[in-house]
């Protein structure tokens, strides 16, 4: 099974941005105790801060023949409808995660516009969520 943990913006700041709400442990720190982890498993990573970027990631997912996509487009999660778009139009499962839990941050974070359209989604576990996602994904 191969799986393509996606993450947006500011995603690459893990570990120093605001380490109150997303933590201290960096994600390639946390990538590779996953990797270890579900070493059964091939779970590829890309991350990036540009909307177009992350669009054409999805769309190619399943040329690259992903069994699950993990996606925590971050900002973008609550505002880009292009986003939204690309993941309705893949037949990949798709997780959604959020380090933070959405619900309890500013009212513009409150409507996930991806929600819809996956099968799933993990907020408020801190980066721990990613790694739920991985036993979802892997349990299909």
């Amino acid at each position: 099974m191969k799986i393509l943990i996606l993450n947006g913006p500011n995603l690459n700041l893990l570990g120093k941005r605001e380490p109150n709400i997303y933590g201290a442990k960096s994600f390639e720190a946390f990538l590779e105790e996953v990797k270890k982890e579900f070493s059964n498993l091939k779970i590829d990573y890309y991350q990036s801060n540009v909307e177009g970027e992350i669009i054409n990631t999805l769309q190619k997912a399943e040329q690259q023949n992903f069994s699950g996509i993990i996606i925590n487009a971050g900002g973008y999660s609550h505002t880009s409808v292009a986003i939204a778009d690309a993941v309705a139009g893949i037949s990949i499962p798709v997780i959604s995660v959020h380090i933070s839990n959405i619900y309890q941050r500013e009212s513009e974070r409150h409507k996930e516009l991806i929600a819809q359209y996956v099968q799933g989604g993990v907020f408020g576990l801190g980066i721990n969520g990613y790694r739920l996602a991985i036993q979802h994904l892997a349990s299909l």
